[in-house]
């Protein structure tokens, strides 16, 4: 298939390379194109929010496929929906909520695919409940390097090779998924403030198994005693009697109605998201939080994603861009996440966009990213001088502790780490040899740590 040679990058924008982009519009077509992809093969990409290089492919092809984007069958009865992997989270609140059902994982943004959530397991603030997307999904339709179609049902080596194995075994086409129902479009929020780390990890051990849906902005320019002080904000669907009688909410309990505000601009001038800048924000943003507050009703959007109402906010962090580090360390590790946290608050990285969350079970993908334990992302301004030593010496502790970093937020992880994190890989490798001899599934991430 013909395609136009373009700039690829992640969300972060930290390392773009030229790639030939194909739309393909049919299944079709999308076979066409990986039979055509050439000797540096090919890679799935959905709407682009991957933060690393998952979705690139150097001097190859990248499908984009969100073109393929039809919802095929509703069962409003039983909860489960069918459609193509190119369809978005937020295209299925937009059908679903009207009739009383919601995704069962979202991530911090609702801009990502069906076929993207499975590539990369995608989890969220009921991981502790709920699990990860994979979890969710019944089966789905994968086109493979054969150019094959093949329908991959839960329980097999397909199955858990794919979710989580980052467009590595094939192309979703399509996946039926299990719905969670609901009766309106608002959650019931409780936030309280916690002191410091130990304060944070005690009111989240003690009280988790309460809310569907919990996580914990935290501070990460705060030292000394408050070093680690958060806001943890949980919650779960407001029931209809939650909402009052006469008001537009009532009226329309399950409307989805999510804000949008201004872009942000092209470019943030040098220095504005420094420590001083950060500090203040981060400051302002844990006063002004309550020290306990209960039940407060919240729209979906407000509460799972607030940046989407700002188109491209991914460039405040300037024309270097950002990293987004992501970790998870195992229960009982709890010393090498206080650790973590002392050094990135005492190397005072100016990150405002920071979260604590506590994972359930582990999901059965053999590259899935969760496991029972506590997980820090943050988002981290690529020029900062000697970012790439520091966070290599965070690597190292999180494989100490027997943690790992998630796949689909890097681009920057050294190849020999990936095996301790991952001890499956060595199958997911075997599967991958055997399943797609020629090489035909790959991208910059692959190639990068020998996936």
């Amino acid at each position: 298939m013909p395609g136009d040679t373009v700039s690829v990058t992640g969300w972060g924008r930290t390392a773009p390379t030229a790639a030939r982009l194909i739309r393909p519009r049919t299944y079709q077509e999308a076979v066409d194109a990986v039979r055509g992809c050439g000797e540096r093969g090919g890679i799935a990409r959905g709407l682009g929010r991957a933060y690393g290089d998952a979705a690139q492919n150097a001097g190859g092809s990248v499908l984009d496929m969100t073109a393929l984007d039809r919802i095929h069958a509703i069962d409003a009865d039983g909860g489960t929906v069918l459609c193509d992997a190119g369809v978005s989270l937020h295209r299925l609140m937009e059908v679903l909520l009207p009739l009383g059902w919601f995704v069962p994982v979202t991530p911090g943004t609702r801009q990502v695919t069906v076929g993207g959530a499975i590539g990369a397991d995608i989890h969220g603030k009921n991981h502790h409940v709920s699990g990860s997307f994979s979890r969710h999904v019944l089966s789905f339709e994968l086109l493979t390097a054969d150019g094959e179609i093949r329908a991959v049902g839960r329980g097999t080596s397909l199955f858990d090779a794919t979710t989580g194995g980052m467009g590595l075994t094939g192309v979703i086409l399509t996946a039926t998924v299990r719905l969670l129902p609901v009766e309106t479009s608002y959650m019931s929020v409780d936030t309280e403030r916690a002191t410091d780390l130990d304060d944070l990890m005690a009111r989240l051990t003690a009280t988790d198994h309460r809310y569907r849906y919990s996580v914990a902005w935290i501070d990460l320019l705060a030292r000394g005693a408050a070093t680690g002080r958060a806001v943890l904000t949980r919650g779960d669907h407001a029931p209809l009697d939650a909402l009052r009688e006469g008001t537009r909410a009532r009226r329309q309990p399950l409307a989805f109605r999510p804000r949008r505000l201004p872009a942000a601009p092209a470019f943030v001038p040098e220095g504005l998201l420094g420590r001083t800048t950060v500090g203040l924000f981060n400051e302002l943003w844990y006063r002004k939080a309550p020290r306990v507050r209960t039940g407060e009703l919240q729209r979906l959007s407000a509460f799972f994603h607030p940046l989407d109402g700002v188109p491209h906010w991914n460039r405040v962090y300037g024309r270097d861009g950002f990293v987004q580090y992501q970790f998870v360390v195992g229960y009982g590790q709890e010393g090498a996440l206080r650790r973590i946290v002392h050094r990135i608050s005492e190397r005072r990285c100016p990150s405002f966009l920071a979260v604590l969350k506590r994972f359930g079970d582990a999901d059965p993908g053999w590259l899935s990213f969760p496991l029972p334990g506590w997980t820090l992302a943050l988002d981290i301004p690529a020029g900062l001088p000697g970012l790439g030593t520091f966070l290599d010496e965070l690597d190292a502790e999180v494989a100490e502790a027997g943690g790992r970093v998630y796949l689909a937020k890097d681009s920057r992880l050294r190849p020999e780490l990936l095996a301790p994190m991952y001890p499956r890989l060595t199958e997911f490798r075997a599967l991958r040899a055997e399943l797609d001899p020629r090489g035909v599934f790959t991208s910059d991430l692959a190639r990068r740590l020998g996936l």
